[in-house]
């Protein structure tokens, strides 16, 4: 199973009496799908993951701004809720079956955690939290983006196979390593948005797979 990334904000100040601004200006930030804007799948859960949502909203409705989120939140404020919500954003992805690559709304999985919520959820992965995709859009496949000579890979099943045999042409790679140090930028843009929006106290970018996600990524935005 592919590894995931994560960024999670801790802010200075936080408690329910502020939540609703800092939930705002966090979702101001959001660098949003130029073809699919908003937020979508509005999902508030009190207490802990295991109760049943107290809202949740249909996946055809579409919240268009962090505002129009934010009205709905006012309604269930609780140091004990957890707001989660989808966005996509625009991302360069390599389609295998056209060769090609694109630039495609890719989906933003967002969560607003209460310090009350699951047991203090908040402390691993932030008051605000963020999955965003797969670890490989910002790392490359199997290390062969970055400094020094990349490693031998064997495939593990004939798509992998293609994908290394174009990926072994100089001009392909070239363009690999280009559109991935684009995904980073556009990440590292986020972030640094988040620290002039939000009081924060720190931020991490993580993932599943990589000991250092954020040495990862400044290894291959450092690499021309």
């Amino acid at each position: 199973m592919a590894n995931r990334a994560y960024l999670s904000v801790w802010c200075r100040d936080f408690s329910v009496e502020v939540e609703p601004e800092r939930i705002e200006q966090f979702l101001s930030t959001v660098p949003v799908s130029t073809k699919m804007p908003g937020f979508s799948d509005l999902v508030i859960r009190a207490v802990g993951p295991e109760e049943v949502p107290v809202v949740e909203s249909e996946g055809r409705r579409v919240f268009p701004n962090a505002a129009a989120v934010l009205e709905i939140v006012r309604q269930h404020l609780n140091a004990d809720c957890a707001y989660e919500m989808r966005a996509y954003w625009d991302l360069w992805m390599f389609d295998l079956a056209k060769g090609a690559w694109e630039l495609r709304p890719e989906p933003l999985e967002i969560r607003c955690y209460g310090e009350a919520y699951g047991d203090g959820a908040w402390r691993e992965f932030g008051h605000m939290h963020a999955d965003l995709g797969f670890e490989h859009i910002f790392t490359g496949h199997a290390h062969l983006l970055g400094a020094g000579e990349a490693p031998t890979v064997q495939p593990q099943d004939s798509e992998e196979a293609r994908f290394l045999g174009l990926m072994a042409r100089p001009d392909h790679f070239r363009e690999y390593h280009e559109r991935t140090r684009l995904n980073i930028t556009k990440l590292l843009d986020w972030a640094q948005q988040i620290e002039r929006a939000v009081p924060v106290d720190r931020t991490r970018l993580w993932s599943e797979g990589e000991e250092n996600f954020e040495s990862r990524i400044e290894e291959i935005l450092a690499v021309r």
